[in-house]
């Protein structure tokens, strides 16, 4: 059965109508860029001044889009996503930790995120980003083909020593690890490591997924390179298939230093690539599983109909669908009302450690056209079924 997006009844049942409400007001706010640029920088500016903002913004952004402040109570917002036949990605969404102390403070964090999952049916996958485990600018040598040092190469040992701990952990205990894209300056590294992984770990069915970002023009050949070394080193692929979160510093970036920008020169062509992505893999399935990381209603509605035009199960093992905690719940709930899989990624961690990433959210939402209007469409349309 395939999913109707436009049916909020499925989509919003798990808020109540406090809860929606106060959504409203938050993608209506978002919605005017002046208005979100001057919270941000008044954030910015208060938490410089250790000005008592916790609060205000845990009430807000972070209520929306993380799952809490701890792991229990992550689990908590885990088992209420399950209840409608949701999954969750435990993601925790602490950053811009710059010393091997909190480096290998990080590790355990991850492996009791695991455990925690292992114990939890409703959590299939934790995620990580590599930066979280090793410093930018040893990442940045490596993808340009600079020389370590001793020292470097003893630094590198130890990142690859931190993120197998952790994929091994997941192999043992059957979880998926999802390994987040970089900028393309530093992405290098993070490929050959989660290759590595993979090799190790993906013997009989995905456990490690690399993160393929499809605006960067690039990205589809190298996901065709990537199944033909899985393929003659006999090893599943696992492929996390996302648009892309750079952009802006890409360009910039590339305009700064005068090399070809990576990123596409449309919109369309990120969208022709990923839905050509989704079908490479989905006619490899057995020998990839796909991760499709999306919150377009087309490219789900695409992957959804070729799965049931060849016969290829809801529940397959090799499919997953997923948008972030906190947005399109049109997609997610109907599609897991429908029988697909489907995992929310849940951010967690203390409000202040987790302020860069609500952020981003907050600017994606008002930068990405149509995102933030169709959100609260579906709000008011859900609370005018509901009569409010």
């Amino acid at each position: 059965m395939l999913p109707e997006f436009n049916n909020t009844e499925i989509a919003f049942r798990y808020r109540n109508n406090d809860e929606l409400k106060k959504a409203r007001f938050l993608f209506s706010s978002m919605g005017s860029p002046a208005l979100t640029s001057v919270g941000m920088a008044a954030t910015k500016f208060a938490i410089s001044w250790g000005l008592p903002v916790t609060g205000l913004i845990k009430s807000t952004l972070f209520r929306q889009f993380c799952g809490g402040e701890t792991m229990d109570e992550a689990g908590a917002t885990a088992a209420m996503l399950g209840k409608y036949g949701v999954g969750t990605i435990l993601d925790y969404g602490v950053e811009g930790k710059e010393s091997e102390q909190d480096f290998d403070k990080a590790v355990p964090e991850f492996v009791n995120a695991i455990k925690y999952a292992a114990a939890n049916k409703n959590i299939p996958f934790i995620s990580i980003k590599v930066t979280g485990f090793a410093y930018f600018d040893l990442l940045e040598k490596i993808h340009a083909g600079v020389p370590l040092t001793d020292a470097g190469k003893a630094a590198w040992d130890r990142v690859y020593k931190r993120i197998d701990t952790i994929c091994g952990t997941a192999a043992a205990h059957g979880i998926m690890v999802l390994v987040d894209a970089e900028e393309s300056w530093i992405q290098k590294p993070v490929d050959d490591l989660t290759d590595a992984m993979m090799e190790k770990y993906n013997k009989k069915e995905a456990i490690v997924f690399n993160t393929f970002q499809m605006y960067r023009h690039d990205r589809l050949e190298f996901l065709k390179q990537s199944y033909d070394v899985a393929h003659r080193k006999g090893y599943v692929l696992g492929a996390k298939l996302v648009r892309g979160a750079y952009m802006e510093k890409e360009r910039n970036r590339a305009a700064e230093k005068g090399y070809a920008s990576p990123i596409q020169p449309n919109k369309q062509a990120t969208d022709t690539d990923y839905d050509t992505a989704v079908l490479f893999c989905l006619e490899r399935l057995g020998a990839v599983s796909v991760f499709i990381g999306t919150h377009n209603e087309q490219s789900c509605m695409k992957a959804a109909k070729w799965m049931d035009e060849h016969n290829v199960a809801a529940q397959s093992k090799n499919v997953y669908f997923s948008q972030l905690f906190g947005m399109s719940d049109n997609i997610s709930f109907n599609l897991a009302g429908s029988g697909y899989h489907v995992a929310k990624y849940l951010p967690y961690g203390p409000v202040k450690d987790v302020i860069p990433y609500l952020m981003r959210r907050a600017q994606e939402n008002t930068s990405v056209a149509g995102q933030t209007g169709r959100e609260l469409a579906l709000i008011n349309q859900e609370i005018k079924r509901r009569g409010l």
